[in-house]
């Protein structure tokens, strides 16, 4: 009979640290899972930042070469074909331009920096509640005893080794055994630890539901936070695939000015002297008035701002469109 009731007790106990190492399991993995969500939140913010920089580098390489387009356009035509017209004729063209050193576009970021925090175990604090916990029961079991010995204690002084024994020795009568300080000291030092292991479990449980409910929290943030970054990096697309655009369109009237530049040559070498328009040929008149369309297609839009509030401005886009289609007008009509 002794020896079923052994074997009941070890299964029990089995069970019991089966339960308790289930228990344990189950709060590494909250705090396991809430340092894993932290990482993959960090991860998905540095390559948001890391595609929102690699098209800020995009849009800087892009704008350099907008504006030698248009110190190409201005060399290679355009100053030389508004010149010639204002000595040609009473024409007055707007002299608008562009600084060219200034940024093209300002891309306006002004998305809060998230800062993301990590989560700790809590077994640091964990340790410090239970220490304060365990002095705590020290404390309360030494005044217990001494109220039921009718003892009053010192506390500036050291107790003396009569009087710890006799306080120690009033725990061990608790569970039998007659004044045996050695076995009273066990009892109050497993009471101690029991207290502070007991703090320190629910302290690092408590903490991982905290740290899972955090990172949670802080990983719908960071949702948040990388669509507002895609949508910069949307509108940079944006003004990416305008400037490339009209790149195109620059070198296009490049072309076109230079070619009308030789024709106001010719007309300003073989037709110098006349005073009124009316005395022009019609094909010098017409030479005239579209060289003035491209001039002033052209500074229209080299002249109108690209940004606005940090996105591609309306204007520019307008201005772009209308500077093709009169380009292409004009091929059309000479083909």
């Amino acid at each position: 009979m002794d020896e079923e009731n052994k074997i009941d007790l070890d299964i029990e106990k089995v069970v019991e640290e089966s339960k308790a190492l289930t228990t344990q399991e189950k709060k590494l993995k909250k705090h396991q899972e809430a340092k894993k969500l932290v990482q993959e939140a960090k991860s998905i913010v540095q390559e948001s930042e890391n595609e929102l920089q690699d098209c800020k580098l995009l849009l800087a390489d892009d704008m350099h070469e907008y504006v030698e387009a248009v110190k190409a356009l201005k060399i290679g035509g355009l100053d030389e074909s508004k010149a010639f017209l204002s000595r040609l004729s009473d024409i007055n063209l707007d002299s608008t331009d562009i600084d060219l050193d200034e940024k093209v576009f300002e891309a306006k970021d002004d998305i809060t920096p998230l800062n993301l925090k990590d989560v700790n175990s809590g077994k640091f604090t964990g340790f410090l509640f239970s220490l304060l916990g365990g002095a705590a029961t020290f404390g309360a079991l030494i005044y217990w005893a001494t109220e039921k010995l009718g003892m009053t204690l010192d506390i500036t002084k050291i107790p003396s080794n009569e009087t710890i024994q006799t306080i120690f020795g009033w725990f061990g009568t608790q569970v039998g055994q007659q004044d045996d300080a050695m076995v009273g000291g066990i009892l109050v030092a497993a009471a101690v630890l029991a207290v502070m292991a007991l703090l320190y479990m629910i302290r690092v449980a408590l903490k991982s539901s905290s740290n899972l409910h955090f990172a949670k929290a802080q990983m719908k943030e960071t949702q948040k936070y990388i669509t507002q970054k895609s949508n910069c990096k949307v509108e940079m697309d944006r003004v990416d695939a305008h400037i490339k655009d009209a790149v195109n369109v620059l070198k296009d009237y490049e072309i076109l000015l230079h070619e009308q530049k030789g024709k106001l040559q010719r007309i300003f070498y073989f037709e110098e002297g006349k005073s009124k328009l009316s005395e022009f040929s019609n094909a010098s008149l017409t030479t005239m008035e579209e060289t003035q369309g491209l001039i002033e297609q052209v500074q229209k839009f080299i002249a109108t701002p690209m940004s606005h509030e940090g996105r591609l401005s309306e204007e520019k886009e307008n201005a772009l469109e209308h500077a093709k289609l009169y380009a292409d007008k004009l091929l059309k009509m000479w083909n």
